[in-house]
């Protein structure tokens, strides 16, 4: 493993110190609030470990770093817990391919303490693999989960500013090439870090 995927693998560690010592801070904030309907958006960066089955392997250029986006909206049963659904996408560009790698999932959002931005994550859902190139797209899908953590630090009553650590798995099948399987097995870990806006 390279160091520089190291190094950005003791991110989320990083992340969470800063969530948990933000949290120490929480009583200088805007009151933590929760009902109804919310939405957030959410960019970052992440590491995929892409592997497949049958002697083949991804080269280097293919996986480790690159930017991702999220998208989560749901409603709020009680000031505890969130349900909603997501998506989380990583992309890379390599030698004119685009990959696009992500989870679709419905997730679990607890807040242990009611009156704190802090959150645990969970989901499962559909994990993809994706190329494209001119004008063919091959993919393969399969199951996938997802977990994390973040702290929402209110900007105001309905506005939160969210620092965040991901991860999200996919054990996403074979990609094929019209009847051809082009690569076997393929499975997905991203573990990224970001920040996002969000509404409620």
């Amino acid at each position: 493993m390279s160091r520089a995927t190291n190094h950005l693998l003791a991110l989320p560690a990083l992340v969470a110190t800063i969530m948990v010592c933000g949290a120490g801070s929480a009583t200088a904030q805007q009151a933590q609030t929760r009902s109804g309907f919310w939405a957030a958006l959410g960019l970052g960066y992440g590491a995929n470990m892409l592997t497949c089955s049958g002697g083949c392997r991804f080269d280097s250029d293919s996986k480790g770093g690159s930017g991702t986006i999220s998208l989560k909206l749901g409603g709020t049963p009680k000031s505890t817990l969130r349900l909603g659904g997501e998506v989380n996408l990583w992309v890379k560009d390599v030698a004119g391919v685009t990959e696009a790698v992500g989870n679709i999932s419905g997730a679990v959002y607890l807040y242990p303490t009611p009156r704190s931005g802090f959150f645990l994550k969970a989901g499962i859902g559909v994990a993809s693999f994706e190329l494209s190139k001119w004008h063919t797209t091959p993919s393969a899908d399969g199951v996938g989960f997802s977990a994390g953590l973040a702290y929402a630090f209110r900007l105001s009553r309905k506005v939160s500013l969210t620092p965040l650590t991901n991860s999200y798995f996919g054990h996403d099948g074979d990609l094929k090439d019209g009847s051809t399987v082009a690569i076997p097995g393929i499975q997905h870990a991203i573990i990224d870090v970001g920040l996002s806006v969000q509404y409620n």
